[in-house]
């Protein structure tokens, strides 16, 4: 990725090379390399800052990418990186998604916010994340969103025996034919 970026430095707009790099962060964390995922992080962040200060001379396709946006995936890359402290807070930062605009992105959003509540050990957030994720994503045809909540189902692990575990794992089998 990094030769593909530096090749593309000199042509490409400020905001699709932030981009490049939030992509970038989030493979790093799915490989578990916390170091490079941040590195990568901050590049991208500071890439969108000076887009945002630049001529606006963007292709239009590049227009849904600000720090709204950055924040969201931020949240996903410490979820990953098991870091829910981090998690939690960039979730803070990013705006809030309408599920009626965005069904299957606020549906996603909210297990993977729900998912580093539970590995902050928070239980009853964390269902709460989850089933309201549930009634959103129940809406949706989507492969990708059950890939998220079967990401919840195994952060549950720890408590599989509690009856409001049992009962969401109940849900997403019947709701969206996860097996648990």
């Amino acid at each position: 990725m990094t030769v593909s970026f530096e090749r593309a430095k000199g042509q490409a707009a400020p905001r699709v090379l932030a981009f490049t790099k939030l992509i970038e962060a989030r493979a790093h964390a799915r490989e578990r390399d916390a170091r490079a995922a941040s590195r990568a992080l901050a590049a991208s962040e500071d890439l969108l800052s000076r887009a945002e200060a630049g001529s606006g001379l963007e292709p239009a396709w590049i227009d849904f990418y600000h720090h709204a946006r950055l924040s969201a995936d931020a949240a996903e890359v410490f979820r990953d990186l098991k870091n829910p402290k981090a998690a939690l807070a960039w979730n803070q930062r990013a705006a809030a998604m309408p599920s009626g605009v965005f069904t299957r992105s606020a549906g996603m959003r909210l297990a993977i916010v729900g998912t580093a509540h539970l590995q902050a050990r928070g239980l009853d957030h964390g269902l709460d994340l989850g089933n309201r994720s549930i009634d959103i994503l129940a809406r949706v045809q989507s492969s990708r969103a059950k890939d998220y909540v079967r990401e919840f189902n195994t952060a549950l692990a720890p408590w599989r025996r509690e009856p409001a575990v049992r009962e969401f794992l109940h849900r997403t089998r019947t709701e969206l034919s996860i097996a648990a």
